[in-house]
């Protein structure tokens, strides 16, 4: 009987034109993946209760956190920074250790996180969704 799954070897990757994955290193939190739809009020002067239907789903904004490394042209930091700085979507894939993955595309924002004696440097990339989160169960 299954008793869970380590949170250890979950991935970020994105795709920039072709159609190979690469990761993005250092990651250290993933959001939630999903949302919940709005609540659209259908009651009547007749109904003794309220009464909904779904409406459009709301997946909100996804932070991610990182380890910062900022020590060449393919470091997290300059890669999320370029996706920032160039403005446009861009496909994105969060993959859990058992292969269930969550596709998406979306627009990026960088910045650093706060700092303190005796911390390790990071920053958080949020990432504005341009697409609906399309999941592939493992095979």
């Amino acid at each position: 009987m299954p008793q869970g799954v380590l949170t250890k070897d979950t991935t970020l990757s994105y795709r920039d034109g072709g159609t190979t994955w690469k990761e993005i290193e250092l990651l250290m939190e993933v959001p939630e993946l999903g949302g919940d739809p709005e609540q659209i009020d259908v009651t009547t002067l007749k109904d003794g209760v309220r009464k909904y239907i779904p409406g459009v789903k709301d997946l909100g904004d996804l932070s991610f956190q990182f380890l910062y490394d900022n020590s060449g042209p393919t470091s997290n930091f300059r890669v999320l920074k370029g996706f920032q700085d160039e403005g446009t979507a861009v496909p994105f894939k969060v993959e859990y250790p058992d292969g269930t993955a969550h596709e998406f595309s979306a627009m990026v924002n960088v910045k650093m996180d706060s700092s303190a004696v005796n911390a390790a440097l990071q920053f958080t990339a949020s990432f504005f969704l341009q697409s609906d989160i399309t999941v592939t169960n493992p095979t």
